[in-house]
């Protein structure tokens, strides 16, 4: 076996180790604990970064194993495994930092890492599976994984969250399990790409093949947060910052944005998609999400819920991204994959650093932060523009590179979706940024910490600054041959074009 071949596998097992060491480490080896999670980070980026050479040089390495008769599990590097989990490598790394220093005095933290590092097993299984069988293991690993993510804290609500997150993200299993097992039955193991073999399933039973995809694309959007499958997302608000960083930058909603992807490039081919009418209905229901994610982010006064349904909205600009038939609606779509990713992580850290040094949670308690915390709040300030698409943030090619698109497919409707998304990003996020520049403190903070820093300690802050500079600079750079934006073309260019 050619070794480049074992390197999805090492990938792989790097977030597994890590998690069975950190388990069985004593709780008061805080010490030992951060040094594997950093080494894992790191190491893992650094096989990242090989896969993203090799892949570059035309190579897929892929390494398989026989389950059963005709069924395998399959890890497979191609340029859109490497679009995911290049960005969950980058963001686990900087998320882990932020997790040291954030539950720096919390009970329990050899548990909590235990997971953290099987939650991004997971996301890697998935970003690297070749087939939906693999896919669909690991997408259950993900669910098994971060509930005791969610609920860690242990309180009344945590573990009402808890429930509730599992009877989201298991029934979405189910019916995803359900269009698997379907389509396995008419067809047996299609390998991602295979679209020639989906075609042919297509002509001989059209109407079940539609079934199938509407059952795929329900199972995945539970944790895509589609409307109406989003109710899970902002009430697992009351997990601990780092967990509610990696549902919507990391792991669980980008997961499901990329298994929308697989489904309707790898599975269906985005021509048969498009001939057969099954885009159409996903272009309104990501429409549909965008809009009422940003009305109901409007209503919010607690700062990580109107984050949350600003996720909702902004995760469905992928989708819709995709479901505009052309390259430049699938570049906007794959590019704030990455773009979102970054933007998302640096508001949820810049929440959990006004929650964790000032005491901070609702929106009218952040009169005047911006004196208080300056660093914090620049990247705040950065993450905010860039959601609402103000240049030079990512946010602006994701959104210019979708109105384009939807234009090339003679879609102009979607154009009125964008603008009137913006002006609602707008109208949630200015009035936040208002009270922390231009308002005054009103009285003492709610629960002050006082650090040796003038913002916030350097294990949050270096992290909030790191992301917030990287969503300024995919923006400013997105011409650059080593920009998201270059990577999306690469994939259209290469695999997606029609």
């Amino acid at each position: 076996m050619n070794w480049i071949n074992v390197l999805p596998l090492a990938v792989l097992m790097t977030s597994f180790i890590a998690a069975m060491a950190i388990f069985i480490l004593p709780e008061q080896q805080h010490r030992t604990r951060s040094v594997l999670n950093l080494a894992a980070a790191i190491l893992k980026l650094g096989l990242i970064s090989l896969l993203i050479y090799f892949v570059l040089q035309q190579h897929t390495p892929e390494i398989s194993l026989e389950v059963l008769p005709g069924l395998s599990m399959v890890l497979r590097a191609d340029a859109l495994a490497m679009l995911f989990a290049g960005l969950s490598s980058v963001l686990w790394l900087f998320t882990t930092i932020y997790a040291i220093g954030y539950l720096e005095n919390s009970p329990n933290r050899s548990r909590f890492f235990g997971y953290f590092s099987l939650c991004v097993a997971s996301t890697m299984g998935i970003s690297l599976a070749g087939n939906l069988f693999t896919f669909l293991i690991f997408y259950e690993l993900l669910t098994l994984s971060t509930y005791p993510l969610v609920v860690h804290r242990g309180t009344t609500a945590a573990l009402a969250a808890g429930r509730t997150y599992l009877i989201y993200t298991l029934s979405g299993g189910v019916v995803l399990l359900t269009g698997v097992v379907a389509l396995y039955a008419l067809g047996g193991d299609i390998p991602f790409g295979d679209t020639e073999k989906t075609a042919a399933l297509v002509g001989t039973w059209p109407g079940w093949m539609a079934l199938i995809f509407a059952l795929l694309i329900a199972g995945l959007g539970v944790k895509a947060a589609l409307f109406p499958f989003h109710g899970w997302l902002p009430i697992a608000m009351v997990a601990p910052a780092p967990v509610s960083a990696l549902l919507h930058a990391v792991a669980v909603v980008k997961a499901g944005a990329f298994g929308i992807v697989r489904v309707v490039y790898d599975i269906y081919g985005i021509e048969l998609a498009w001939q057969q009418g099954l885009l159409f209905p996903l272009a309104l229901l990501a429409s549909f999400t965008i809009l009422y994610g940003s009305f109901r982010a409007l209503q919010q006064i607690d700062i990580k819920k109107r984050l949350a349904f600003s996720t909702i909205s902004q995760v469905s600009y992928i989708v819709l991204g995709i479901s505009l038939f052309g390259p430049l609606g699938t570049i906007g779509g794959l590019v704030h994959l990455l773009h979102q990713g970054l933007m998302k992580i640096t508001l949820f850290f810049c929440a959990g650093n006004y929650a964790e040094t000032l005491g901070i949670h609702k929106i009218h308690e952040l009169d005047g932060v911006g004196k208080r915390m300056p660093m914090t709040s620049v990247a705040f300030t950065i993450g905010a523009l860039g959601m609402i698409g103000i240049p030079p943030v990512a946010g602006f090619v994701s959104k210019w590179y979708l109105g384009s698109g939807a234009l090339d497919a003679g879609m102009n409707w979607v154009i009125f979706v964008l603008v009137g998304s913006s002006l609602l990003n707008a109208a949630y996020f200015l009035p936040v940024l208002k009270r922390i520049w231009f308002s005054p403190q009103q009285g003492d903070w709610p629960d002050e910490m006082i650090v040796g820093w003038r913002d916030t300690t350097p294990w949050l802050l270096i992290p909030t600054l790191v992301t917030a500079g990287l969503s300024l600079a995919a923006g400013l750079f997105a011409g650059s041959s080593i920009s998201p934006l270059s990577w999306a073309e690469l994939i259209t260019l290469r695999e997606y074009l029609p």
